[in-house]
């Protein structure tokens, strides 16, 4: 199957038809099988995934094999009848900084004169807890966020919409089954709590979160909106993609498992308008998904189903690799240009980013990862 969605992909979602109930479907193709009409198990006549989410790894590793021997002989729903939900009711939303060259292209911007990296980044993923109820389906427009922004010429704060709202391609792991409060998941526990993995895409307004973030971090810039692929691939479903790890230096705590996790070869495809403006290479992330997680429960913090943490902005050593406008403009001092001849440095309204994503499939080719748009919206 060439679309991406074939037998090694089987992604799940939520979907409806002509205004009735939502229910769980796995894409195949261009159409999506109804899994409560094709098994009647009660978890898919559900609005979200997290009921199946919740009965844990075996039972996600028999309805992988069940649903694959039922949708090349099953009458499916074809894709253009289907409406796409969220396909996550999220419990908890913790974003991380994962990419070492998007933290050091993010410190050459910001602090011309001193070092790149804080002096913890190398040595635990750094990350902040974001809000979940504004976690959004792709295709939801996003209104221009509002605050207090205070650009460096000017003496006093002042309000208004945004003026350097940008994109983070990021990619997005859904944890299914849950973890005791007070206890750690272990770096090789990843596949025990974590079902699959989304696009995602977390709008940042640059100005509101430059002066709101000291000392406590993003809180107003970021919270306003972060879109996710409608479309959860299986863990299963990206065997071939994993690969080694850049090198680590100096070598993290033994509970980040040094030289025993890996990173995900996935591509990433930014386009603006309908432009291709950046190739982020999901390859290049210094740390690693078991790492994330590792170090966001290290301290006993508990998972619960539904909760979503993201890698941060994905970005590679090359210029055209990068993840953010931020990064593309430097800071808005260097503006892209894209094939109509139009100059860009932040987002305006009107403006369309759609985030792709691919990795290699079990059965060879490639599997075609649901996609994140968004279309920003003036301020209301």
């Amino acid at each position: 199957m060439s679309s991406g969605f074939g037998i090694d992909h089987l992604p799940y979602g939520v979907f409806s038809v002509a205004g009735g109930p939502r229910r769980v479907g796995v894409r195949y193709g261009n159409g999506v099988l109804d899994l409560h009409a094709a098994t009647g198990r009660p978890e898919f006549d559900q609005p979200s995934l997290n009921a199946f989410l919740a009965l844990g790894p075996e039972v996600w590793r028999q309805t992988r094999e069940e649903v694959a021997g039922l949708v090349e002989a099953a009458d499916l729903v074809p894709l253009a009848d289907a409406v796409l939900h969220l396909p996550v009711e999220v419990a908890d939303y913790v974003d991380f900084y994962a990419s070492l060259d998007h933290a050091s292209n993010v410190g050459r911007i910001f602090r011309p004169d001193g070092e790149a990296l804080t002096p913890n980044w190398r040595h635990l993923p750094i990350g902040y807890h974001g809000r979940a109820g504004t976690v959004v389906v792709s295709g939801t427009p996003v209104t221009r966020p509002s605050g207090q922004r205070k650009a460096p010429d000017e003496t006093a704060p002042t309000y208004g919409p945004s003026r350097r709202l940008d994109i983070e391609a990021e990619l997005g792991f859904v944890v299914g089954a849950p973890s005791e409060l007070g206890s750690a998941v272990p770096f090789a526990g990843l596949a025990d709590h974590v079902f699959g993995v989304t696009g995602l895409n977390d709008w940042s307004a640059r100005d509101i979160q430059a002066w709101e973030y000291v000392p406590l971090g993003p809180f107003l810039g970021k919270s306003f909106a972060t879109s996710i692929s409608p479309w959860v691939t299986p863990l299963a479903a990206l065997d071939a993609a994993w690969v080694d790890l850049p090198e680590q230096d100096p070598v993290p705590l033994p509970y980040l498992g040094p030289g025993a996790t890996r990173g995900l070869d996935i591509a990433v495809q930014i386009e603006l308008n309908g432009e291709v403006v950046s190739r982020p290479p999901y390859r290049t992330m210094y740390w690693s998904p078991a790492q994330m997680l590792a170090h966001l429960t290290v301290n006993g913090a508990s998972l619960r189903t539904g909760d979503l943490f993201a890698s941060g902005t994905i970005s590679g050593p090359e210029p055209g690799q990068r993840g953010s406008f931020l990064e593309l403009s430097w800071g808005g001092k260097e503006p892209f240009t894209t094939g109509d001849g139009t100059s860009h440095t932040f987002l305006e309204d009107g403006d369309e980013v759609v985030i792709r994503y691919s990795a290699p499939a079990t059965g060879g080719g490639r599997i075609a990862m649901g996609e994140v748009a968004g279309r920003v919206e003036r301020a209301r």
